[in-house]
């Protein structure tokens, strides 16, 4: 165990080291956008045979060629899109780090300036929610032209089987049917692309947010210890993490991931808390913990009592700590135990 201020951690044998700051540095940058256009559509001209076939051809080259003006315009919409997408998350990274900034340098709890650059932050992050319904209605209209191409393609093969045909006609059929082709390649690229886009936007929104609500208890606090904790929202699978007591007492040979003591008014954990969480979370984002309040076991029944209290006092004071960092709370259970081996009250965090 490695004493630190109130903490003690348990050593690299549970937790393996993980890189500092330095080593995360854009890991929150916004995801980069697709870059496929509609560039290159073509529609092959034809000559009137002055068959019935021939003007059917005549007037599936006309669909097909409003079809393609569509996904130009389509593909125009999709480019300015991405660019509101783009300078909109510059944005608010920009104000994100303004904020962070000044809080890593220290500053007043509560700092109006900072509550004030906040919610221009939160504004930010709301425009780029509204990129992203954009980005969705743009998607349905593009899976629209896709059923309207696949109709169309249909269309020209069975026109192929139309009587009063000259070769002329099935000539043109030929090459209207490759454009055509064509055409749903560019358009199946687009609509993959941007779907992506869309549930990568999606994820790094909801991110944010967390992220945003971790920024905001900084703001009261007047200082920062990192970015919001690295949770996933189902549970981790991995089986390699020493279990942690489910209930009230302790499991011998399963070391607690921290252990505070409040040995003393004030002890200041928060940072080395969150030290402790975050690279445990990046190891297992699916990790859940158990927040177990331990008091002294010996004195007289009143002193008992209240060392109990006083644990459970400090054991929800933590559990409000790590649910301000971004641990969804669900993700906590609360125990409380006594111990004869422990002289002050201590907290100590185990995971599940």
């Amino acid at each position: 165990m490695l004493a630190l201020g109130g903490c003690a951690f348990a050593d690299e044998v549970i937790w393996p080291t993980v890189a500092g700051d330095e080593a995360k540095t854009g890991a929150n940058a916004a995801p980069a956008l697709g870059t496929s256009t509609a560039a290159g559509l073509t529609v092959t001209p034809g000559q009137a045979t002055g068959t019935p076939v021939g003007a059917r051809v005549g007037q599936l080259r006309g669909d097909l060629g409003r079809l393609q003006t569509a996904m130009n315009t389509r593909s125009a919409e999709l480019e300015s899109i991405r660019s509101q997408t783009s300078t909109h998350a510059s944005a608010y990274h920009a104000s994100k780090a303004g904020i962070e900034a000044k809080l890593q340098v220290g500053t007043t709890p509560g700092n109006p300036n900072l509550v004030s650059a906040w919610n221009q932050t939160q504004a930010e992050l709301d425009q780029m929610a509204r990129d992203i319904n954009n980005m969705t209605a743009l998607s349905t209209a593009i899976a629209g032209d896709a059923s309207t191409a696949t109709y169309l393609l249909d269309t020209i093969q069975a026109t192929f089987g139309l009587s009063g045909a000259v070769d002329a006609d099935h000539v043109q059929l030929e090459t209207l049917q490759d454009n055509t082709k064509q055409t749903i390649v560019v358009i199946n690229s687009l609509l993959t692309e941007l779907r992506e886009d869309t549930a990568r936007q999606t994820t790094y929104l909801a991110n944010e947010r967390a992220a945003l609500n971790t920024l905001s208890n900084a703001i009261k606090r007047g200082q920062i210890y990192g970015g919001g904790l690295p949770v996933s929202q189902t549970p981790s699978a991995a089986p390699s993490l020493a279990a942690a007591p489910r209930a009230a007492g302790e499991v011998p040979g399963t070391p607690p991931l921290v252990t505070i003591r409040f040995d003393r008014p004030g002890v200041e954990y928060e940072r080395s808390l969150y030290t402790a969480l975050s690279p445990a979370l990046e190891l297992r984002p699916g990790a859940e913990f158990t927040v177990l309040a331990v008091s002294p076991a010996g004195g007289t029944a009143a002193n008992v009592q209240l060392a109990q209290s006083q644990s459970r006092e400090n054991a929800e004071r933590v559990f409000r700590s790590m649910s301000d960092m971004g641990l969804p709370p669900d993700r906590v259970q609360l125990s409380a135990t006594t111990s004869a081996g422990v002289s002050s009250n201590e907290v100590r965090i185990y995971v599940r």
